[in-house]
């Protein structure tokens, strides 16, 4: 027998109403959309985040002085010269940037990446627990309603 506890009380899916279990379905569904929705955001953010480090590496390996071309948008790129590969600008967020050397540079980008792919499996956790739930409720919803429809 299937059960759903929500606010720390247990409740039998079966002996739901049928309003009571599309309430629960619709609440699941709209849970399970969000945290996909969260779990795109942090796959865009750690690919970002794998560029920007791909990019130091890259950086590193450019003797002082080599012409290159910097991104200033995704798609605008301007002539330039590399001046000093071990001091690097890190966007910590809200439009802040810190100076780092190339080394934590590169420690910042792999600890953020660590970071977003942990809270992508405990993300991915509950959302699989939430979708198996909306299924759930989903199926037993069409059972209740297949069950009232020769009723009527």
């Amino acid at each position: 027998m299937a059960s759903y506890s929500p606010g720390g009380r247990t409740l039998e899916i079966e002996k739901m109403s049928v309003e009571q279990l599309k309430a629960l379905k619709e609440q699941a569904d709209l849970e399970v959309n969000l945290l996909q929705d969260s779990l795109n955001n942090i796959r865009t953010a750690t690919t970002r985040l794998e560029i920007a480090s791909n990019a130091l590496q890259d950086l590193s390996l450019r003797p002082q002085g080599k012409k290159m071309l910097v991104p200033l948008t995704a798609s605008l790129y301007v002539p330039g010269t590399l001046d000093d590969a071990e001091k690097v600008l890190v966007d910590v967020g809200t439009g802040y940037f810190v100076e780092k050397t190339m080394i934590e540079g590169k420690d910042y980008c792999e600890r953020k990446i660590s970071l977003l792919k942990s809270n992508y499996e405990q993300l991915l956790d509950v959302a699989t627990k939430k979708k198996s739930i909306a299924d759930e409720t989903g199926v037993i919803l069409q059972a209740k309603l297949r069950q009232l429809a020769p009723a009527q």
